[in-house]
């Protein structure tokens, strides 16, 4: 009798693996009411900043994409993408001896803008729709929550990531090619045509990325 008792005794380690076990899982998975009480505080710069770089960027994105036609003398060319003809001298990336020369790197980089852009225009979608007073004041009150919030911030978070991370590309493609694009300039339109354009698109998503990411971390530290 004996014997038989000791085998059905329960094994203490096999219950104590259990216990670790679901308090892994418990982990793992958190209860998804916390990323409903998700608040986002959008910044009017940012926003701002993508209603005015989206559309620009889309401009810029059929201007490489429908080359050569939109380059000078081509049939699309006159009037939406005259502005080309003189960036295009500036920065050959963008011009006629990188398209003879069947350099891929303009529309490589080029398409990278369409996942960015579309995350961009979805965070934007998610905000304006909660958006009740559309002056200044208004957004600096505003607050944003609800189903979607959360994932529309991660995509930003993450377009802006992308923008800092190909714009960054650009410039080092230039560096390491011994500046074969942009070194026939002066320095007064390099400073003014190129160096200033692509360090906006430097300096304001990587502030982007930063407000979002503290956002993000405070949420997730429970602040």
């Amino acid at each position: 009798m004996s014997s038989r008792k000791s085998t059905v005794q329960a094994d203490p380690s096999s219950s104590s693996e259990k216990d670790s076990t679901t308090m892994g899982l418990k982990a793992v998975h958190p209860p998804t009411q916390q990323v409903a009480d998700y608040t986002h505080r959008p910044r009017l710069l940012l926003l701002t900043w993508l209603v005015i770089s989206v559309p620009l960027v889309a401009w810029d994105t059929l201007y490489v994409h429908l080359r050569p036609l939109t380059m000078p003398g081509g049939k699309l060319h006159s009037p939406i993408w005259t502005p080309y003809a003189l960036y295009g001298s500036v920065d050959y990336i963008y011009g006629w001896p990188a398209w003879d020369a069947h350099n891929g790197f303009t529309a490589a980089q080029s398409a990278m803008n369409i996942p960015e852009s579309a995350f961009y225009c979805w965070y934007l979608y998610i905000v304006a729709r909660q958006v009740a007073d559309w002056s200044s004041k208004g957004f600096s009150k505003l607050e944003v929550r609800g189903e979607g919030v959360s994932l529309a911030v991660l995509l930003a978070l993450l377009g802006a990531v992308m923008t800092v991370s190909k714009t960054l590309l650009y410039g080092l493609n230039e560096y390491y090619s011994g500046f074969a694009g942009v070194g026939h300039n002066p320095w007064y339109l390099l400073i003014s045509l190129w160096i200033i354009p692509n360090g906006l698109w430097i300096v304001v998503p990587s502030y982007m990325t930063y407000v979002l990411g503290q956002e993000i971390l405070g949420f997730m530290n429970g602040a």
